[in-house]
């Protein structure tokens, strides 16, 4: 299995040439995201079964998506409303997720059948560039099997999860953290899902504005 090593702080997308070939030919890649690091590929039928059975996850849990920018989320989901625009103005790129409607062309199995999907808009270069490679969006959950916890460091990710994958963009060691908050905007008022590394009084702030 092939590992690209690169340097965030000096990135240049070329580095990525084969990982980019790779996502664009349904494959799997463990990548680096803003906190942790990431298991993921296209947003494609095929691609979605794999990653449910690389990860051991139950197909009724909804992977997460992140973008390469506005037009790509706007492309991913049904409905735009007025709360979503507030928060991504006021946070992305960074890890805050939108619980949106999906939009009908996502596999159903993508996001559980629920018909909403969480996403948003990585700070990290490498999730970014990996998004544009896969057409704009690329799943993103956390590279561990389930029950297992996620990594930030290279080193402690599951050699079982990593002889699954077709390759692993390997950045060195992550902040860490909590991952994404996730906000549901399909309902009024907009609801918290999950606690992470954007404070909910910081989300509230903006919401009750």
């Amino acid at each position: 299995m092939p590992v690209w090593k690169v340097d965030p702080v000096h990135f240049d997308p070329e580095m990525l040439d084969e990982a980019a070939s790779v996502l664009r030919g349904g494959g799997v890649l463990i990548y680096p995201t803003e906190t942790l690091y990431g298991l993921g590929g296209k947003p494609v039928q095929n691609v979605v079964d794999r990653v449910y059975r690389i990860k051991g996850r139950t197909a009724s849990k909804p992977l997460p998506l992140v973008a390469e920018d506005m037009d790509a989320v706007r492309a991913a989901v049904a409905l735009w409303p007025s709360s979503a625009e507030k928060l991504a103005k006021k946070f992305w790129p960074g890890p805050l997720s939108l619980l949106l409607h999906a939009a009908p062309h996502l596999p159903p199995t993508l996001h559980g059948r629920t018909g909403r999907i969480a996403v948003r808009i990585s700070p990290h270069p490498v999730a970014r560039a990996l998004s544009s490679a896969a057409g704009g969006l690329l799943i993103s959950t956390s590279a561990n099997p389930a029950g297992q916890p996620p990594s930030h460091d290279p080193d402690g990710i599951s050699g079982e999860l990593i002889s699954k994958v077709d390759g692993m963009v390997d950045a060195g060691l992550l902040p860490g953290g909590p991952p994404s908050t996730i906000v549901d905007v399909t309902v009024v008022p907009p609801r918290i899902v999950r606690t992470g590394c954007v404070p909910v009084e910081r989300v509230m702030e903006v919401i009750t504005r």
